[in-house]
């Protein structure tokens, strides 16, 4: 009977102890184990609270789902790379085509069914393709877009000449001759330097830009014959064919030299770049170049300065979006990269289309997260028509899905027909791509300090096309060797 007992109290222990791992596993498998998913936005959305308000109500609509999504609290450019693989990048990010799929080629992020996002049906070929990747003849999609971007003119109405309609207007269409083409700007920002009367010579600019970066003063090479990467005989990009120096690319940076000569030294780095807001606002620049999805910035920075000129908060804001216009950039440069000749001079074969660098922004699946579903679930939600329209109204983006761009007052549709027309020129969606913005950058920057070593009394660092021809194939040089010889 011992024995015996002994025996049942065994398999009763046995049985027990199954039963309550099985209760275990089935609490956690449970849908009431929530799942975090970290997301990384770009650091004007968490600026502007755009993203506070995207994770507050996609944790309200799955609050009884077992999801919450949270911010990743990283940099926006923070390599994914370097720290996916050990557990601290997040399950979400948002960048550009060029950096997304930088990631896409090394596997860093999933491939997408996109058929299955509700926003695949409202988004034009064009902004899909920039998401794709090219495998052993097989494509792939690894972005959901959200919003198109290329560099754009933010000025002040207010500001305009009072004349411009009698001597800015030649052509009497009702656009100011200096948004049309290049020669014109520079003219009128000339004239802005000319008479300013401040005692410092630094209360009033035309057109301004930090020229140490390809991405917003591309058109200086690219409307010349300029390219990244060649192409392969299948339409694959071919990263050993480096284009910055074909073509008459030269002849822009003349131009690029030029319209230097009518700004603060701050045009060499990242000066303008970081006031461009406060000085659009307090009037010292009348355009400034940036990309649509900071036109919030800007009206930030322009309320404020209507509040402290005695507006109210409401009657600033109002004000502010009345005055704000974001414009593309002049259509025509002159062929021969002189800004100097009088445009009412210029026939039609003395101009160049202007091409402009852009991109596409959108969301990526990481592919070190535990929850791909979970994922899937708050990407289809981060690009309903519902928060890609609060995306625009509070950051001013040009949304791809064509739904929500139809009230975007048409920049979306302009700057659509400018892609479909070659006026703009996509960043490559190859990993190569990282690899040509610092010599790229150096060189605009350093062309643009110029004219700033000759008023310093130095000696020209580019005094010929030739020398700035040499310039722009050095760079392809360095590009080359750091994609192959350097790696």
């Amino acid at each position: 009977m011992g024995k015996k007992r002994l025996t049942s109290l065994i398999v009763l222990v046995v049985i027990i102890l199954a039963f309550s791992g099985c209760g275990n596993k089935k609490e956690k498998n449970s849908t009431t184990e929530t799942i975090t998913l970290r997301i990384l936005e770009n650091d004007t959305a968490k600026q502007k609270g755009y993203l506070d308000k995207l994770l507050n109500a996609f944790n309200e609509a799955y609050k009884d789902k077992g999801i919450q999504a949270v911010d990743a609290n990283m940099e926006e450019y923070s390599d994914l790379a370097a720290n996916g693989p050990y557990g601290y990048g997040p399950d979400v990010i948002y960048q550009a085509n060029d950096k997304l799929m930088t990631y896409a080629e090394d596997k860093h992020i999933l491939p997408l069914s996109i058929e299955d996002f509700d926003c695949y049906e409202y988004t034009p070929t064009e902004a899909w393709d920039a998401f794709n990747i090219n495998i052993d003849g097989k494509t792939y999609c690894c972005g959901i877009p959200v919003n198109i971007q290329e560099p754009m003119l933010f000025y002040r109405e207010d500001m305009m000449p009072e004349n411009w309609e009698t001597e800015w207007d030649d052509n009497k269409n009702g656009i100011a001759d200096f948004f049309e083409n290049w020669n014109d700007l520079y003219a009128y920002s000339k004239l802005l330097r000319d008479t300013d009367e401040s005692e410092n010579k630094d209360s009033q600019y035309g057109f301004m830009s930090s020229f140490n970066n390809l991405y917003l003063n591309g058109e200086f090479l690219f409307s010349y014959g300029a390219y990244i990467f060649g192409e392969n005989e299948d339409g694959t990009l071919n990263a050993e064919d480096i284009g910055l120096s074909a073509g008459e690319s030269a002849t822009g940076l003349m131009a690029l030299r030029q319209m230097a000569s009518l700004m603060n030294e701050g045009c060499v780095d990242d000066t303008i770049t970081m006031n461009r807001y406060e000085k659009i606002a307090d009037g010292t620049y009348f355009c400034a170049v940036s990309t649509p999805d900071t036109y919030g910035l800007f009206i930030e920075k322009l309320s404020l300065k209507y509040e402290e000129d005695g507006l109210s908060e409401t009657e600033a804001t109002k004000k502010a979006s009345e005055n704000l216009k974001m414009v593309e950039l002049p259509a025509l440069l002159p062929a021969d990269g002189d800004l100097s000749k009088d445009s009412s001079t210029m026939k039609e074969n003395d101009w160049v289309d202007t091409i402009v660098m852009g991109g596409i922004n959108g969301y990526g699946i990481s592919s070190y997260t535990k929850h791909k579903e979970a994922c899937i679930e708050f990407v289809n939600f981060a690009t309903s028509y519902e928060m890609i329209n609060s995306r625009m109204e509070m950051l001013g983006i040009a949304p791809t899905r064509s739904d929500v761009a139809e009230a975007s007052d048409g920049i979306t549709d302009t700057i659509f027909k400018s892609l479909e027309d070659g006026r703009i020129y996509l960043m490559p969606s190859i990993k190569a791509v990282d690899q040509i913005w610092v010599p790229s950058h150096t060189l605009l920057g350093d062309v643009a300090k110029d004219p700033f070593r000759e008023m310093a009394g130095k000696d020209i660092k580019y005094p010929t096309k030739e020398k700035m021809k040499q310039g722009l194939e050095k760079v392809d040089k360095d590009i080359y060797d750091a994609i192959y010889t350097l790696k």
